[in-house]
């Protein structure tokens, strides 16, 4: 024998179902965060641990907004912002991984 199902509980589950729709978007914002981890190790070397740097000219990264650093990131790709070495540093990244760099470094606590 066929069961019907009530409405309200075919909609409760189909709203269970739409749920997941944000993880899902959630878990490619993980490994976009995941992958500009591992490219931002080489900026600790001299913006320090974790991007914490607190001295001389070389500004710190923990704290920046996203969107700011992916603009100075590809400002110094383009050539646009002159600099003494992150131009060189940039060029051998992806437009999509100084995203991921970006959404990285803008997870990092100042």
């Amino acid at each position: 024998m066929l069961k019907r199902i009530p409405a309200f509980a075919a909609s409760v589950l189909l709203a269970g179902n739409l749920s997941l729709l944000p993880s899902l978007a959630s878990a490619e914002q993980v490994q976009a965060i995941s992958m500009g981890e591992a490219f931002a190790t080489t900026c600790f070397q001299c913006h320090g641990p974790e991007g914490q740097h607190t001295g001389g000219t070389i500004p710190p990264l923990a704290g920046y907004p996203r969107d700011l650093m992916l603009q100075q990131l590809k400002d110094f790709k383009s050539g646009k912002r002159p600099s003494t070495i992150m131009d060189r540093h940039v060029k051998g990244y992806s437009d999509a991984e100084l995203e991921a760099i970006a959404d990285y470094l803008a997870t990092l606590k100042p």
